[in-house]
Parts: structure tokens; sequence; C-alpha cells
């Protein structure tokens, strides 16, 4: 039978809950018990449930309101039920003797917070059936039915709820109250069969067969489960309204018989909540481990390739590595920034989870801190920003070395043009068989030569200038242009020593020469400076030019229009050099002199003067249309340059204005966790609806790098800037997000109520001074003194401030986390599973043992729980160790990191 000694030593209501409950209960209505029916039903129901326990103590009773009369067998009853001494009794048979006695027996149950109505001694002892019959009712309320609680609810309504729930899977069975919801017979077998199913077949019993469903029941009963009978099937089948305490006292029966199943059950819950827990745990930090394997697996490949600084030759193969780099940025980067923010929210997620769960933080392997990934990301983010300010570098460098290169090789080419047969000219010996007025011509044209060569000098000078700037930047074709610039130095020494030794030859035999013709020295002379004038102006009008801005194109165009604003008078130069050729004409006919042939002064002859000049008037247009080209190019930089900072200019303050929005909202309490969740949620939707805005921006943006636009005067903002702000956005609002369902996690999970949190975030805000969401220590000493912690300016509050601090605050930061506020709070509010109840709850399934057996586990825990438990196990060895036992306490003090498993 059930021992009531435990749940009666210890009640689960105070003095004052008892009395108010047993009057409540003793408002019975005393009259019905003169109906026979319901007369007789309490007679044999309570002389049954008296009997189950005065057999305890080898006696019994046969008629209830006679046994009980001298008080013996009443104080019996109730020392066996309480499992307490009651004073002794008298042993004589005078009234007086049995009236002390059934006192004695009163005076014990008003001890146990019983107030007893109208019940006296003497109707006891006169054997007053109503009586007798309500005082063993209020010791059946009191031992059997006032202890019974499930879900928060006790006695009567606790019994009823236990008895609805257990029977809720059965058809025909409806439990509302206890009498008419019992007559079919079919709630007693429901009871058994959710208990004890091999000892019911409940499909073959008929809801229209009550009394083979009684009768069923009762012996069932009776034979298995040591439930006496106490009902009579036809007395509740042939009665419109059995009576409620009869079936009360029967069905309470049950439940202490099945509370050890109960027991059993509810372990085995905690065992499997605690598992299921680990298991989820377990599966979060192998995911972790493989997704912060593979990103920094991804790091480690690509840093080297953003860290390669080799340069190529031409701006073909530098492009080629800017578009290289413009896909990694586009394509390759996006997904692992996706990756970092999942894995720094799984992280944050997983340890949430185990403080929640009372287990101990997640410690990731050797290098896959979030800090070692956060360190490896900042690598790639300096070494990715190094690379493309080195690509944009060496583009420019190449530019600069290509219009370098293409120059050289046009003054070199006109120099070297210049230059054919001047040598094999000096060397000549013409002089020394020519007459004297050949001589004076010979050292005029000496002279213009010399003059020429004078004003070659400079573009010499150019070359080896730009020959040397060439070297210093390292063009790939250096040693080409090397080469060539040496043969042009040492040619021009030549040209120089044999200019000089000719003159010296020439002055040798001055004495011996005429005069030269005035005339043609003159023409000489104004044509050779005449002529390297326009040597170079077409040197300049083909000149390659190359400019970034409107100014500087405009610079050039205003430099063109004062060229063109000189040609007048250079044609009147050109008229009077050519009226000089035709003066000599003149002269030569009219004093009949045969010219021997072009003038000896001078190789430029009006014809070249006239072809040059043509060519000069052909490119002045030329160079027009390729001006107007180059501003056309520049007015649609301009228009790029425009349109960029536009977009940017609105882009940079919206990703701001975002920042401190959702700043605000993480630091604002508006509506529920869920309400701002959603809010929070719907917000991350819009700004990832913005993402067309940014793709549009990255579009321009390529444009501009495409047209080779290196700044941009309309706005401060530049794509890198815009996309780390873009990136911290995306990051923070996920981030936000992930405090928040902490947050929901840690409230559902420690049963913190909605006030409660809001009570909390209104304290942490109160006292968050500068809006940063987190305390300062003093600001969080000043919450806590707030809330009523002891922790002033004393030893002793200095004393437990510091050893909050250490629990909030384990990395000594000196800030606290709205997160780690409400952890410790929930903490102080809320109980967590511990390792001394998983070892008590498999204390319960191994039947007191200290060990258990693996059959015993699959038996009470589903499969894959039950082989977790098998697999993990190490086996008992203790002094009572059978062959299979496994160690089921240093299993539990491992699940919480109190040892090794």
């Amino acid at each position: 039978m059930v021992d009531y000694h435990a749940s009666n030593n210890q009640s689960l209501y105070s003095a004052g809950e008892q009395q108010i409950y047993m009057e409540q209960e003793n408002d019975w209505d005393r009259d019905l018990l003169l109906d026979p029916a319901w007369e007789k039903q309490q007679r044999k129901t309570f002389t049954a449930w008296c009997n189950s326990h005065l057999r305890k103590a080898g006696t019994q009773i046969e008629n209830i309101e006679e046994d009980f009369r001298d008080g013996l067998k009443l104080m019996l009853l109730l020392e066996v039920i309480s499992g307490e001494r009651l004073p002794k009794p008298e042993r004589g048979k005078m009234r007086v003797h049995k009236i002390n006695n059934v006192n004695k027996a009163l005076d014990f149950i008003a001890s146990k917070g019983v107030k007893l109505v109208s019940i006296g001694a003497e109707e006891i002892v006169d054997g007053n059936a109503k009586m007798t019959l309500g005082m063993i009712w209020t010791i059946i309320l009191r031992f059997a039915i006032q202890d019974i609680s499930v879900e928060e609810t006790s006695a009567k309504e606790g019994l009823l709820l236990w008895c609805q729930r257990k029977t809720a899977p059965y058809k025909n069975v409806n439990v509302q109250n206890f009498h008419i919801s019992w007559k079919d017979g079919l709630a007693f077998n429901a009871l058994i069969h959710r208990h004890r199913p091999e000892l019911i077949d409940y499909d073959k019993l008929r809801k229209d067969d009550p009394v083979t469903n009684l009768n069923n029941a009762f012996e069932v009963a009776e034979r298995y489960l040591d439930i006496p009978k106490m009902l009579d099937a036809e007395d509740i089948v042939n009665t419109a309204r059995p009576d409620e305490k009869a079936i009360m006292t029967y069905v309470s029966s049950f439940y202490h018989a099945f509370s050890g199943a109960q027991k059993a059950e509810t372990a085995a819950n905690r065992i499997c909540k605690v598992l299921a827990v680990n298991q989820e745990n377990e599966h979060l930090m192998e995911d972790y481990e493989k997704l912060a394997s593979d990103l920094l697996e991804w790091i480690r490949r690509t840093i080297p390739w953003l860290e390669n600084r080799a340069p190529e030759k031409t701006m073909t193969e530098m492009q080629q590595k800017l578009e290289d780099f413009r896909d990694y940025r586009r394509v390759h980067k996006p997904p692992k920034v996706q990756e970092k923010c999942q894995l720094e929210i799984n992280f944050n997620t997983l340890q949430t989870k185990l403080r929640l769960s009372n287990r101990p933080a997640f410690m990731p392997s050797e290098g896959r801190m979030v800090s070692d990934i956060n360190g490896a990301w900042h690598k790639l983010e300096g070494a990715e920003k190094g690379y493309e300010e080195w690509l944009l570098n060496e583009i420019r460098r190449l530019e600069r070395l290509d219009h370098l290169a293409e120059k050289f090789r046009q003054k070199a080419a006109i120099h070297e043009s210049w230059t054919d047969g001047k040598e094999t000219m000096l060397k000549q010996k013409d002089y020394e068989t020519a007459t004297l007025s050949e001589i004076k011509a010979l050292l005029k044209k000496h002279e213009a030569f010399e003059s020429d060569l004078a004003a070659h000098q400079d573009r010499v000078e150019q070359i080896a200038a730009i020959a040397q700037e060439l070297n210093e930047l390292d063009y790939y074709d250096s040693p080409s242009v090397n080469a060539r610039c040496q043969k042009i130095c040492e040619q021009w020494d030549a040209l120089g020593s044999l200019t000089q030794n000719r003159r010296e030859s020439l002055e040798r035999t001055e004495k011996q020469l005429e005069s030269i013709d005035e005339l043609y020295l003159e023409y000489a002379k104004r044509a050779a400076p005449f002529n390297n004038w326009m040597e170079g102006a077409m040197e300049d009008l083909q000149d390659m030019f190359i400019v970034h801005n409107i100014e500087e194109i405009q610079g050039l165009l205003t430099a063109h229009d004062q060229f063109k604003s000189t040609l007048p008078e250079a044609n009147k130069e050109r008229e009077s050099i050519q009226a000089i050729q035709a003066e000599v004409q003149k002269i030569a006919q009219y004093n009949g002199i045969k010219l021997a042939g072009n003038n000896p002064y001078t190789t430029i002859t009006p014809q070249s003067i006239d072809k040059k000049w043509e060519k000069v008037q052909q490119l002045v247009p030329q160079r027009d249309q390729a001006l107007q080209e180059e501003l056309a190019r520049q007015q649609s930089n301009d228009h790029l340059r425009r349109q960029f900072a536009n977009q940017a200019n609105m882009i940079g303050p919206w990703i701001q204005n975002k920042m401190e929005e959702i700043g605000r909202i993480s630091i604002e309490m508006n509506g529920t966790l869920e309400d701002q969740l959603t809010h929070l949620r719907q917000y991350e939707q819009s700004i990832i609806e913005y993402k067309p805005n940014i793709d549009q921006l990255e579009g321009d943006h390529q444009l501009i790098q495409e047209a080779l636009i290196f700044d941009n005067k309309y706005t401060a903002y530049t794509m890198e800037h815009l996309r780390v702000g873009w990136e911290q956005l995306l990051t923070t609002i996920a981030r936000t997000i992930n405090e928040i369902e902490n947050q929901i996690l840690t409230r559902d999970a420690k049963g913190i109520s909605q006030e409660q949190l809001h009570e909390y975030r209104t304290s942490f805000n109160h006292f968050d001074k500068d809006h940063s969401g987190v305390l300062q220590a003093e600001e969080f000493k000043a919450c806590l003194i707030s809330l009523g912690y002891d922790v002033e300016n004393n030893k002793q509050g200095d004393a437990e401030f510091a050893r909050i601090m250490g629990i909030v605050d384990p990395n000594n930061s000196g800030a606290v986390t709205f997160q780690a506020f409400i952890d410790y709070m929930s903490r102080e509010t809320t109980d967590t599973d511990t390792a001394d109840q998983v070892i008590a709850s498999f204390k319960i399934l191994a039947g007191d043992k200290n060990f258990i057996t693996a059959e015993e586990l699959r038996r009470e825990l589903p499969p894959d729980q039950a082989e977790y438990c098998i697999a993990r196990m190490a086996p008992y060895t203790g002094p009572d160790a059978k062959p299979g036992a496994l160690d089921y306490m240093s299993f539990s003090t491992a699940l919480y990191g109190e040892s090794d498993l």
C-alpha cells in the first residue's frame, strides 16, 4: 500500500492555508448522509480505506461507528498514516477513558492544521454514524488528498487535473467531476491502462456495460496494485449520483500507487532535456569549427595573392590585374563577409545557450577563436587596401612611361633625321681646291651649321633627360632606350668635335676667301631659326598630351589659341625670307651672273620652307580637332564624377543615419522583444532593399575606373569608404538582431517575464548616460544599488561588487554589456538544472543504486539518447559493482564541466 509518511511530514501548505482548505472541505452537506445509498457507499469505502492502513499494524475494523468508539484503533490509524507517535492511550473501559482517547486523536488531527467543525469526542464515543463518517472523511482529506499537487493545483483540483491528464487520450472518457464521470467504469480502467497497459485490454471494454467495467477495474487494482476494493459496482451504477467522497477516496489510492511511476517519468524527461541540449551544443560546436576552418583557409590563400607586388610590363597586363581585383571585390569577398558575420552570430548564440544550460563556455580549437578570425580578416583588409593602391600607382606609372617612351622615340627620330649625313659633310676637304669665293661661302655655310647645331642642343638634352626619367621609373625596355640615347650622345659629341675641326680649317684659309654674298648669308641666318621654329611647331602640334581634368585641357586650348595668334607674324617672316631669295635671283639676273647652285650658306631651300609651312597649316586644324575631342572626353569624365558624387553624397549620409538609428533602436525599448525583433527584421529588410543603390554606385565607380579617373572634387566619399560603411551596416543590424534573439532565448529559458525584462532594460538605460550600450564599473555599481544590492563603498560592499564584476565581466574590460547584465539578473532570480539534479534523476531510474545498466537506460530513455549515454558512461568500479554497471555520477558532472568525461 501507499506510504503517506513522507508527504505528511512536510505539508505543501502553511497552517493558515491548511485551515482555510479544510474548512471549505468540511462544509459538506451532512444531511445527505441520511440518504441510505450514499451512506452505504461511504461506510464501505471509508471502512476499506481504514483497513488498508490498519492491516499494517495487524488489525482491522468491522463496523466503522462501533470500532472507533473507545478511541484505541482511531489513535492507531493516525499513527500508521502519519508515521508519528501519539500520546499513550488509556486502557480503561469507562466512558471517560474512551472520551480521553478520542480527544487525543482529535487533538492530533487539529495539530495538523485541520479545523474540526461540529465533531466532538462524545459523539464518536456514542457511535454517531454521521459524525464518525465526517471525521474519517476529514482524515482522508488531510492525509490522502491534501498533499496532491499537479501543475500548481492541489488537493481536489490537483487530483481532478491528474485524472484528466492521464485519461485524456482514451475514447469515451471525459472526467469532469468525482461522481457521474466514473459511473461507466471506463475512467478507472483508463487510469490503470495508462500506467500498466499489460493489465487491461482497454479496446475490449464497452461503455454500455458499466458493471463489468467497474468490477474489472476493482479486481485488477486489488490483485496487481494492492489497492483494496472500496466500492461496489452495483451501488455506483444504481445510484443517480455516486458519492463524491467515496470516489475521491478510492481514486486517491490510484494516485499514490502510481506516484512512483510519475517520478520516474519526470526523471527521464529531465535527463532527455539535458542530453538534447548537450547534443545540440556539440552539433553547433562542430559547425563553428568547420566554418571557421574554411574561412581561415580562404583568408590564408587570398592574402599571398593580395600581397604579390610583382609589376607587369604593359598597361594591358596591369589592367587585367585590376579587373581580377574588381572580380574579387564584387564576387568572391561578399559571401565571405556573410560567412564571417554568421560565424560570429553562431558563436554568440552557442555561448548564450551554454550559459543558459549551465554548461562551460565553448573554447574553439587553437587558432580558431573569433579574435583569431578577426585578426586574420584585419590582415586581409590591410593587404587588400595596399594592393588596390599599388595597382592604381602602377597604372599611373605605366601610363607615364608609355607617354615618355613615345616622346623619346619622336624626339630621337627627329634628331637622327637631322644628323643624317652631317658627319660626312663635316669631313669633306672641298675647301682645299675651292676658290676664294667658294671658301668664303664654305665658311659662312659652316657658321650657319654651327647656329643650327646650337639650336639642336636643347633637343639632345631633352632626349637624355627623358631617357634618365625612363630609367628612374623602371621602364621595361630601358636597355634599348639607353643604347639609342648613348648612340645619339656619342654622335653629338663627334659632331661637336668635327665642327670645331672644320671651323679651324676654314679660318686658316679665310684670308684667301672673298666675302660671301650677304644676301645668301642673311637668307641662311633668317631661314635657319625660322625653319627650326617650324620644326618645333610641327613637333609641338604632333606632340602627345595627357590631361586629367577640364582645367588642364582648357589650358592646352588657351596655349594653342595663343600659338595660332602668332601665325600671321610668322607668315610675314616667311615672306621676308622668300623675298631675300627673290632678291638674289634678281641681282644675279641683272648682273648676268650664273649661279652655281643652291645657297651655299644653308641647305634650307625656299621650297622646303613653303612645304613645312603648308605642313604647319595642315597640323593646326588637326590639333584643334584632337584638343576638342579631348575636351569632350574630359567633359564626359566630369559628368561621370558628378554622377558618382550625387549618388555617393546621398548614400554616405544614408548609411551614417542608419547606423545611428540602429544604435538608438538597440538602446530604446518599444514594445516586447518580439516586437523589437520584428521591427529590426523589417529594418534589416529595408536596408537589404537599398542594395540596388549600392550596386548602381558600384557600376558608376567601375565606369570611372575604366575611364582612368583618379580624383573627384565633387565628393569626399570614396567607393572603399562606402563599401566598408555598407558592410559595417549589414554586420551591425545582424548583430543587433542576434542580441535581441539571445535576449528572447534568455527570457524563455529563464522564465523571465516581459515586465522583468522591461525593468532590466529601463534600469540599464537609466544609468547608461552616454548611450554607449554598455555600463562602466561605477555606472553598474549605481544600477545595482538602485536594485537593492548591498555594494556600498565599504569593505564588505567592495568585495561583493568585485565578485559580481568577476561574473559579468570575466575579461576585465571594465564595462558590462546588457546581455551580461540580464544573464546575471536572470541567474539571480531563476533556477537552472545542475549536476546534482541530473545525478538524482539517474538515481531514480537506477532504483536508488549507485550505478545504472544499459538495459535500464534503454527502457527509460528514447533510443538515441540512451545510446548517447551508454557510449559515454565509464564502467562503474565501486564496491557494489556488477557486470555491465555504468557510472552515471561522473557522466553527470562531466556534462557541466566539473570533471573529464
